[in-house]
């Protein structure tokens, strides 16, 4: 499949980044997608630390360890310029902190079968985060409708994703957005570490689709 040369890149720099035009939805809403910029990589290191691993216990030390790993992986994926990929952040546009950034998404082409060809690929949607003081106002059903957008502009009709079996807040979100079970990934530290199961979700997309996003 050929990406289209308008694709957005994983992060871009402020001067020569485009804003991804909105949809009518994003106009009247009280955030703002765009690709994710140099500046916003501590921001989002911070929020994706935070959504993801445990400051308080015993691996609490480890937090700021875990927070600049995850700051060197978003910097090399900005060196990348791979042309297969974005990241997105949600705007606050509301309140006190209007313009702080509150949740982000990545979207890149993967493989979703081991057996399949190298160039059989379709976006795979990780590091869905958002700030723990804007949860619940519908940062990641924006950003999620986002990346159903870049999708279809991309000319592909499926998404994927993983979620945690026990991570009930996320499944409901994603199932009510149209996601369904594809398989159920499990291994041997599901069975002898008691680790939950991750599920494999797919969305196939409609054309007709680009109106309500």
């Amino acid at each position: 499949m050929t990406i289209l040369n308008s694709l957005t890149p994983l992060f871009s720099s402020s001067t020569d980044s485009q804003p991804l035009i909105p949809s009518q939805s994003e106009r009247y809403s009280n955030f703002k997608i765009r690709a994710a910029q140099l500046e916003d990589l501590s921001t989002l290191a911070e929020i994706l630390a935070d959504s993801f691993h445990v400051q308080q216990g015993i691996f609490g030390w480890a937090y700021p360890l875990l927070r600049l790993g995850i700051y060197e992986d978003l910097r090399t994926r900005l060196c990348s310029n791979s042309p297969d990929r974005i990241c997105l952040v949600a705007l606050d546009l509301a309140g006190i902190r209007a313009g702080d950034i509150v949740g982000t998404v990545e979207m890149a082409l993967r493989s979703t079968d081991p057996f399949a060809r190298a160039r059989s690929r379709s976006p795979y949607l990780s590091n869905l985060a958002v700030r723990r003081s804007d949860r619940r106002r519908g940062v990641a059903k924006q950003l999620l409708q986002k990346c159903e957008r870049v999708a279809l502009e991309w000319r592909f009709q499926d998404l994927y994703l993983h979620v945690l079996e026990n991570n009930h807040h996320a499944r409901q979100l994603y199932f009510n957005l149209g996601y369904q079970l594809h398989k159920v990934d499990s291994n041997w530290d599901n069975w002898l570490l008691g680790k939950p199961r991750q599920l494999f979700l797919h969305k196939h997309l409609h054309t007709s689709s680009t109106h309500s996003l």
